[in-house]
């Protein structure tokens, strides 16, 4: 059934968002039909404030949704570019005097919560009829198959075409239930509306995957539909709220991971303005623009080349003019040079990969573009935005000033706290270079440096679905946070040790009670590790919250310690190689009962046990059995290093073996008596160049405990073995890579043998 023949009065046009094409026949259709009504795919809640909408904005701009209640939360956009068949309907129907409505369920109902893009193509449903297409017209894909048949054709038929292409997608798909419910409740919409019409055209415009089926729902008698249908309500208990926000070129680009209809949104909208002739000219001289503005080299030969190259694609491929495939395909024959390690994400319509080709980066950057959309002044913010603007002002923070912070003041530490909470809502503005950090030394100072982001806004009020201030939004979203980490204690303590730079007491208690919870469970010896060092530096160094010394981390901490040493005694793999990750449970254990042993009651006697037990465990990992001999040498224990090392010697276990030590007691052996160095000096020059190598990347690992400091006085002690009169720190450069040196040993050692064995060689010199 053709679109425009629809019989009825009702014309309904089936579109792929994002899609000039359709949006040129959209506006073609309205001005033929000049329709009493326009019906949009779109949230039908947002009908009372189509005035806010169609504001004089500077596209792209989107409507955010939030809802939150008891069982879920939900965050999404309905996103607008100058080019969205969905817009050009709603400015075009009121330029002609249409009433506008949206048909669709609100964002925030059940069945969309699975989309955080209303606006998104739902390839799945369909992928296989596009496989075949894709198959029998020679593309690599959906976006190509699109360019192919619409984008780079003529309008003529273009309706037609349409209608054909979305019935055989739909032809191959069975609609879920929850489009079922969506097109059930859009096709009340178009009853509703054809009744009211009394024979005057109706424009409905929807995605085409929802057209077909809407053709039929609304095929039958419709004199009970008189009443527009009712729009669902949020429940009572739920928070939901819908904004207008701007929108950016860039977060709407399906090459950057956004869930778009159409890629390359800078290059469709000169599709839009220009058409695509003039579309692929400029695609040429933008890529060209920024990769000389990025001193690569672009000459003028590459670009006539590049330019030939592409009118012989698209000759080949059928298209009466280049599109943007055959535009970058021909860009990366004649400006790449280098092997592509990856495929070409317009080849595969996946992402742009980390270590893409410079090149291929910056030709995506260009399909881009960099434009941001502004909100009219007279569009209705969230609460939020106020209440943001309000804060930094009462707190005298500048957002294109550093801020320097003394925490031991009180207002200071109310402006850290206003920073902290802006932070973790995701809202840019500054961006913190030094502070509070878990591990470190208690550190009472923090300096915020500005960054600034055409982004603010949008992010602001995505941030009000959580609420109308930012204490009320920030509680929120940690209370969000906490529930859906669940048992994960590694995110559970950064989650801790956030609260507490935001000043949120009741949320860390809250959050510790989970950690608490969860720690019985943990098998993850890194993430327990991370959870004990966060609550120790909080029971030890957290006057500014007031928890230094509180009962609750207190018992957290001892919790911890003792299922780290069950977890720890339980490891076996001889063979394992070092894990800095494992190791820093033991730090964390080790500091605990340095630091809160006695106020907490921890058993050191009991700790230390452990530790000889697992020191002396031949099934124990070397890293492990290390770091349990350096645990009982940090606690004053000392015990026989330079025997225990010799038990370790093999050139496969002993890197991994000193580096467990050197993360536990790397203090006592740079300031012990030098035998457990004298030993490893001993073993090192035994060993033959191939054992050599096999140990040389854990010895590197293992030595990188060490800051530059002490890492001078191992190589003083060595200068002092070995003799010699150079600067110890000459011994700490080497100007080739030490594993080269090694590898080089190696094969002079083998070179060595083959004379010997041969007679040319006799080993004294000649």
């Amino acid at each position: 059934m053709s679109a425009v023949e629809a019989p009825g009065g009702v014309t309904f046009l089936g579109v792929r968002h994002h899609s000039p094409a359709c949006a040129r026949l959209v506006a073609a259709t309205v001005a033929r039909l000049r329709p009493a009504y326009v019906l949009v795919e779109g949230p039908a809640d947002l009908n009372g404030r189509m005035d806010e909408l169609l504001l004089d904005h500077q596209l792209p701009i989107a409507v955010f949704t939030a809802h939150r209640d008891a069982s879920r939360r939900h965050a999404s956009w309905s996103p607008f570019c100058a080019y969205s068949p969905e817009w050009v309907a709603l400015t075009a129907g009121r330029e002609v005097g249409a009433q506008l409505r949206f048909i669709d369920l609100p964002a925030w109902h059940p069945a969309l919560s699975d989309r955080a893009n209303r606006y998104a193509d739902a390839d799945e449903r369909y992928a296989e009829a596009v496989r075949r297409l894709c198959a029998t017209l020679a593309v690599d894909n959906v976006d190509a198959l699109w360019d192919h048949l619409f984008e780079i054709g003529p309008d003529d038929g273009l309706a037609e075409r349409l209608d054909t292409y979305f019935d055989l997608l739909r032809g191959e798909s069975a609609a879920g239930d929850d489009d079922t419910a969506r097109e059930a409740y859009m096709a009340r919409w178009v009853r509703a509306a054809r009744r009211r019409a009394a024979g005057r055209p109706v424009l409905v415009v929807t995605g085409g995957f929802h057209r077909p089926a809407l053709v039929r729902l609304t095929a039958g008698d419709d004199a009970a539909d008189d009443d527009w249908p009712e729009v669902p309500a949020p429940a009572p208990d739920a928070v939901a709220g819908s904004y207008l926000v701007p929108y950016s070129f860039r977060r709407l680009d399906a090459f950057v991971g956004y869930q778009s209809g159409m890629p390359s949104p800078a290059y469709y909208q000169r599709v839009w303005e220009d058409g695509p002739r003039r579309a692929a000219e400029a695609l040429t001289e933008a890529v060209a623009a920024r990769l000389r503005a990025r001193r690569q080299p672009v000459s003028t030969a590459d670009l006539i080349a590049a330019r030939s190259m592409a009118g012989g694609l698209a000759r080949l491929r059928g298209h009466a003019h280049p599109g943007r495939v055959d535009v970058l395909d021909a860009l990366v024959s004649a400006l790449v040079t280098d092997a592509l390690d990856q495929p070409l994400p317009w080849a595969t319509r996946g992402t742009l990969a980390p270590g893409a080709h410079p090149v291929v980066v910056e030709m995506v950057a260009a399909l881009s573009g960099d434009r941001v959309g502004r909100l009219h002044p007279d569009t209705p913010l969230p609460p939020l935005v106020h209440d943001v603007d309000a804060e930094l002002a009462r707190h005298r923070i500048d957002p294109h000033e550093t801020v320097e912070l003394d925490l031991t003041d009180a207002a200071d530490l109310a402006r850290s706290r206003l920073l902290h909470r802006l932070r973790l809502l995701d809202v840019p503005g500054h961006t913190r270079d030094s502070g509070p950090r878990v591990g470190a030394d208690a550190l009472l100072t923090e300096r915020w440096s500005p960054a600034p982001s055409a982004d603010r806004l949008a992010r602001v009020i995505e941030a009000g679905g959580y609420g109308p201030t930012v204490t009320d939004a920030v509680t929120a979203r940690i209370e969000e946070r906490v529930t859906l980490l669940g048992a994960d204690v590694d995110a559970l303590a950064t989650t801790l040790f956030d609260t507490a730079l935001a000043g949120l007491p009741e949320h860390s208690t809250r959050t510790l009670t989970a950690i608490a919870r969860a720690t019985g469970g943990v098998t993850d010896l890194r993430a327990l590790g991370r959870a004990l060092a966060v609550a120790l530096a909080l029971w030890r160094h957290d006057r500014l919250l007031g928890s230094a010394g509180t009962a609750p981390l207190g018992a957290l901490i001892t919790a911890a310690v003792r299922r780290a040493l069950w977890l720890v005694e339980g490891v076996r793999a001889a063979a394992a190689p070092a894990d800095p990750g494992r190791l820093t449970v033991l730090v964390a254990v080790r500091d605990a009962v340095r630091h809160a042993g006695p106020a907490l009651g921890l058993d050191r006697d009991g700790v230390l046990a452990v530790a000889g037990r697992v020191a002396a465990d031949a099934a124990a990992p070397p890293d492990l059995r290390g770091a349990a001999l350096g645990l009982t040498w940090s606690l004053g224990d000392v015990p026989d290093v330079a025997r225990a090392v010799r038990a370790v010697a093999a050139p496969d276990m002993l890197g991994d073996w000193l580096g467990g030590l050197f993360a536990l007691a790397r203090e006592e052996v740079v300031a012990g008596d030098a035998a457990l160095l004298t030993v490893v000096d001993e073993l090192l020059a035994s060993m033959g160049a191939h054992d050599f190598l096999v140990a040389l990347p854990a010895l590197r690992q293992a030595f990188g405990w060490f800051p530059p400091r002490e890492r001078a006085e191992v190589a003083r002690h060595v200068q002092t073995l070995r003799g010699g009169d150079a600067p110890p720190g000459d011994l700490l450069r080497l100007d080739a890579d030490p594993l080269l040196v090694a590898a080089a040993r190696a094969v002079e050692e083998r070179v060595d043998a083959v004379l010997t064995r041969e007679g040319l060689w006799e080993g004294d010199g000649t």
